[in-house]
């Protein structure tokens, strides 16, 4: 029997601790829905109106961002993807020029585990539906488009015109747009002099200054149970990202095929429920987001060298059968929900 699961739920759970304070704290909260998850924007110590204001921005810049990367519905990615398919160039924007240039640059330092111009093979697997059933891909059809080797070096930008020698490069920027949007809403909070937040997109979290007297505390969604697996304090400009099988898969018998497909063999990666970065600095979001693919992607064998490719010293792996690989730095940020985890390290 096929089975479908799609579930919405945050990779990471926000835990707001009290800080001792008389009476409620000035704390403001927004939800929304948008990248086809849920998305909660945390900002402290700030009226409500001023604060109110500067999330309403922040929540239009998100659905501006989504349409405009949208793979499958009308958008300037898709237009791109339209004319690559016809061997066709096309004016894009600069800022889409930019997203696509560092991409591109994510994608080399991967070794290509990390590959938007899989969108063919993404859309083969039936992930490019707001709702999506159980496939069975041709094996031909999957094995024509690793054939077929599409790469972001195969695009080309000149005046900004841009151009794909290869057919079937079908850009998905699905790893990597939450996390750009998590930049740019850190930007726009802090031009507006909001210098404490906590912006969630799906479980992508980007903490700005701390929760009053103490750091930004947050949850990694267990990949199997309800609840946390552990939690940790999030410190100014960093980030945290999970790649998980749990949010967009589907059920044939009893093997699970999840969205986060492996560009070397063309089929959806198996063998791991979880990979869990934390990042910081200038581009902390989008590394937050698209960092952890290749970690996922290489399994529990290379996951460790894909972390250094990337420059990660703090990343936290769980195998399909629920053991928990990590960093020693990565340790040392984490309390476990259950205190008889032992989860194996290394350096």
């Amino acid at each position: 029997m096929h089975k479908v699961r799609r579930v919405f739920v945050a990779v990471a759970v926000l835990l707001l601790a009290a800080c001792g304070n008389k009476g409620p704290e000035p704390l403001y909260q927004e939800q929304g829905y948008v990248f086809g998850t849920l998305v909660e924007i945390s900002v402290y110590g700030e009226t409500e109106a001023h604060a109110k204001q500067v999330v309403s921005e922040v929540m239009h810049e998100f659905q501006r961002l989504h349409d405009m990367l949208h793979a499958w519905q009308p958008s300037e990615l898709s237009d791109l993807n339209a004319a690559f398919a016809k061997g066709e160039s096309v004016a894009i924007s600069a800022e889409l020029v930019a997203i696509l240039q560092d991409a591109a640059q994510l994608s080399r330092q991967s070794n290509r585990l990390f590959n938007p111009a899989i969108g063919g093979l993404v859309k083969l697997w039936g992930f490019h539906g707001d709702e999506f059933k159980p496939v069975q891909p041709d094996e031909k059809q999957v094995a024509q488009l690793v054939a077929a080797n599409p790469q972001m070096s195969d695009i080309t930008v000149e005046h900004g015109r841009v151009q794909s020698k290869n057919k079937s490069v079908q850009l998905d920027l699905g790893g990597y747009a939450k996390g750009y949007a998590l930049d740019r809403a850190a930007e726009l909070l802090r031009k507006q002099g909001i210098n404490n937040a906590l912006i969630n997109i799906g479980g992508n979290i980007l903490a700005l200054g701390q929760h009053g007297k103490n750091p930004w505390r947050v949850g990694i969604q267990h990949p199997r149970k309800s609840g946390a697996l552990a939690t940790l304090e999030l410190r100014d400009g960093e980030a945290i990202g999970t790649s998980g099988d749990y949010q967009r898969y589907f059920m044939v018998g009893n093997v699970r095929y999840c969205h986060l497909i492996n560009p070397r063999s063309g089929y959806p990666m198996q063998g791991v429920q979880a990979v869990t970065i934390l990042t910081r600095g200038k581009h902390a979001g989008v590394l937050s987001d698209a960092a952890s693919k290749p970690l996922f992607i290489s399994g529990a064998s290379g996951w460790r060298e894909a972390a250094k490719q990337m420059n990660l010293s703090e990343a936290m792996l769980v195998d399909t059968q629920g053991n928990i690989h990590l960093t020693a730095a990565m340790q040392k940020r984490l309390e476990f929900a259950d205190r008889n985890i032992h989860p194996q390290m290394v350096q």
